[in-house]
């Protein structure tokens, strides 16, 4: 037995958690407060091996028996490998392929040595969860092919109190040519032979975070994004789970890609029985020529685990976002509420029209007025989404003082009924151009664009290339000069197409570190403002967003009853206080559809960014005076949304009555919502059973009565509804 070297925290709140990492001799455990992840190095071959990630364990894992080797699966293909080369006779999808200046493409990886940190290096470059000692320590493990002088690091950083995780991988070249990386997983993990299921997110503009639950079967399953982004078609976010595991009940795996570029998954069943789970760049778009010296880093990936179901794994993540993701100083606080222009005026407005609408914001409670869409381009004005983009600065016929005195009106305004001034917030589209645009007159060749090929427009735009240090300055002094010249405290970053045609493949990741870079300087030198990232809606809601910009929009489908599927989705990876959601006017815009307005406030409340995107004006005169109760009630639960822990108890999919419940982080107070979506006529209605709560304590709910945790929970409470679209709003107090 090798010299056992234990790595622990000098730290008494983490002593309650086992030590977080352990090595003796080249095996390895990594340990949370409910989770064991361990591996060991083959002595004969080098290869890493895994032994187990899962549940806690005791010292010894009993050894993983390996039948009599026929046919043409070798030993290395019967094995649970931490990082599978390519080549040698392991048929299944690999972590990594390099092609040699030569042309192979074979790698041979053998372990070489391994080191502990105390706490968690940050990525070159790169968004990452981060902490300090006392949150986080890293293992490096250092691979190498003596063949191609490769090296390979594979970095394990360990969050015990979140079960949390986190991989990346650093290759080098310490060769003497020029080596091009194929394709790079930032996380490759085998399970034991056992049937498996996978969710996903998948969807489409409008229709975001639609979970998708199936078997993985033998063979290859495979989703991603090809748009140059993380995308609404798929979210890079994975759960295998037992076929068994409920929202509450049973064993679930979460991956989460810190990236917000194109990316694939695999999840393949092989021959054996094991299920091998990679996630990481898109290989398609990668291709990244790697020089003598030089090393690619890959983003991280997050899994944790939970033995209390899906929703155990969804808390996880969202306390981990919370607390060791989100940079901001909002992350956590501060969301006001917002009046939105787009919806209410799209592109019709000057001067006057945009004041007026802040007056009718202020009236009804809110505490920031948003301007969107159409207020810049001096020779390309911005009348519709034909021109303009890339000309950051105000449109003179519409704004012929400029800004800065309309946004002095504005916060001078006071927010109904209370001493608050408003604020201010602009929309920018800085990563675009339009053709008929100032900037594209002058810089044509910053527009993405693949040699003579036609440069495909969408929305009437192209993408600017941020692989490019001068178009990354470029908006990062559009932006600036804009927020220097006005008491704009909120910006909405939007992005509003994906990326067609590119010089060459390894341009998708480039382009990702400069809007990394980019987003980086913004944040850091303007950090008291609030910032939102957009795509389309939920085109680009991934964890590489939220480490620069505390909220997202989560969907341009403001449409209620769609929203609740969306932000549940949403939910399976990502916490409720990054989600943007806002009441809007009926008929809806996207799906037609009439739903009461408390339903719509209820539903837009679950979000941490709680907004209008409506004109008040224009609205029906009751609507309109029940929105400052609601803006009152949602102002009252958001520091539960954006604090609390989120209990999905009845899905959308599953019920006709979707419920949620928040529970505040000192678990003093909770807030349930109910809905009904179809009427229930000449029929009982189920009882709600709630979750999460102290069986032995008592609460008191809105109505006054008091019943214990294990009442709530065994028995429940139940509502009924009028007609369809109803709605509940229930706080509970712990006595």
């Amino acid at each position: 037995m090798s010299l056992l070297l234990l790595f622990f925290f000098n730290c008494p709140n983490l002593m309650r958690y086992p030590i977080a990492i352990v090595a003796d001799g080249t095996h390895f455990a990594l340990n949370g407060k409910n989770v064991a992840y361990r591996f060991h190095v083959d002595n004969t071959t080098g290869d890493l091996l895994g032994d187990h990630f899962g549940g806690s364990v005791g010292d010894n894992i009993p050894l993983e028996v390996i039948g009599e080797v026929n046919g043409w699966v070798s030993d290395i293909g019967r094995v649970r490998r931490e990082f599978p080369d390519q080549g040698r006779g392991d048929y299944r999808v690999p972590a990594i392929s390099i092609r040699q200046s030569e042309g192979y493409t074979v790698s041979e990886f053998r372990y070489k040595s391994h080191k502990i940190i105390p706490g968690k290096p940050a990525l070159p470059g790169l968004p990452a969860t981060m902490g300090t000692e006392e949150d986080v320590s890293t293992l490096v493990i250092s691979m190498y092919d003596k063949y191609s002088d490769v090296a390979a690091d594979l970095s394990y950083s360990i969050f015990p109190k979140h079960d949390a995780i986190v991989r990346s991988v650093n290759v080098t070249n310490h060769g003497t040519g020029n080596i091009t990386i194929e394709s790079l997983a930032s996380l490759s993990v085998d399970l034991p032979y056992e049937d498996l299921d996978m969710i996903n997110l998948r969807g489409d503009w409008a229709r975001e975070a639609q979970r998708e639950r199936r078997s993985v079967a033998y063979g290859l399953q495979s989703f991603g994004s090809s748009n140059g982004y993380s995308g609404h078609l798929h979210n890079p976010f994975l759960a295998l789970t037992e076929p068994s595991t409920t929202e509450s009940q049973g064993e679930a795996w979460g991956f989460s890609l810190v990236y917000t570029g194109s990316f694939t998954v695999n999840v393949e069943k092989g021959s054996q029985g094991f299920t091998r789970a990679l996630m990481g760049f898109n290989p398609s778009q990668l291709s990244w020529v790697l020089p003598p010296g030089e090393t690619l880093t890959s983003p991280e990936c997050v899994s944790v685990y939970s033995k209390d179901g899906i929703g155990g794994m969804s808390r996880s993540l969202h306390r981990l976002y919370r607390n060791h993701l989100i940079k901001s100083k909002f992350a956590t606080s501060d969301r006001p509420t917002l009046l939105n222009s787009w919806e209410g005026l799209y592109f019709d407005f000057n001067q006057s029209s945009i004041y007026d609408l802040a007056k009718e914001a202020a009236g009804v409670g809110a505490k920031l007025f948003v301007l969107d869409d159409g207020w810049f381009g001096k020779e390309y004005p911005r009348l519709s989404d034909n021109a303009g983009l890339g000309d950051w600065v105000p449109n003179p016929d519409r704004f012929p003082d400029g800004l800065e005195p309309l946004v002095k009106k504005i916060t001078d305004l006071k927010a109904a009924n209370t001493s608050t001034n408003m604020r201010f917030g602009i929309w920018f589209e800085p990563e675009m151009v339009n053709p008929n645009s100032t900037l594209y007159d002058e810089h044509p060749d910053w527009a993405l664009h693949a040699g003579p090929y036609p440069r495909t427009e969408a929305r009437n735009q192209l993408v600017l290339n941020l692989a490019l240090p001068e178009v990354q300055d470029y908006i990062i002094k559009s932006v600036s000069d804009v927020l220097k010249s006005a008491d704009i405290s909120y910006v909405k970053w939007d992005n509003n197409r994906g990326i067609n045609e590119t010089p060459s493949p390894a341009t998708n990741h480039a382009y990702m570190l400069g809007m990394y870079r980019v987003f980086n300087e913004l944040t850091t030198q303007f950090p008291d403002v609030l910032w939102e990232g957009c795509a389309s809606g939920g085109g680009r809601f991934d964890p590489g967003v939220l480490q620069y910009f505390p909220q997202i929009w989560t969907s341009d489908n403001t449409d209620a009853i769609d929203r609740i599927s969306i932000q549940l989705g949403t939910s399976l990876a990502y916490p409720p206080s990054a989600m943007g959601a806002h009441l809007s006017e009926v008929p809806n815009h996207q799906t037609g559809r009439t739903v009461p307005v408390a339903v719509r406030a209820h539903v837009a409340m679950m979000g941490g960014s709680f907004g209008l995107e409506l004109n008040p004006a224009v609205m029906d005169e009751e609507d309109k005076a029940a929105v400052p109760g609601l803006v009152a009630l949602a102002e009252k639960v958001n520091p539960i949304i954006l604090n609390g822990d989120m209990w999905r108890l009845n899905l959308p999919e599953d019920s006709n009555w979707p419920a949620v419940l928040f529970i505040a982080e000192d678990a003093r107070k909770a807030v349930l919502f109910v809905f009904q979506v179809a009427p229930n006529v000449n029929h009982s209605w189920p009882r709600i059973k709630l979750q999460g709560l102290d069986p032995q304590a008592s609460y008191k709910v809105d109505d006054g009565v008091v019943y214990t945790g294990a009442t709530l929970m065994n028995i429940g409470l139940q509502f009924a509804f009028k007609g369809d679209y109803g709605s509940q709003v229930v706080m509970l107090e712990k006595q």
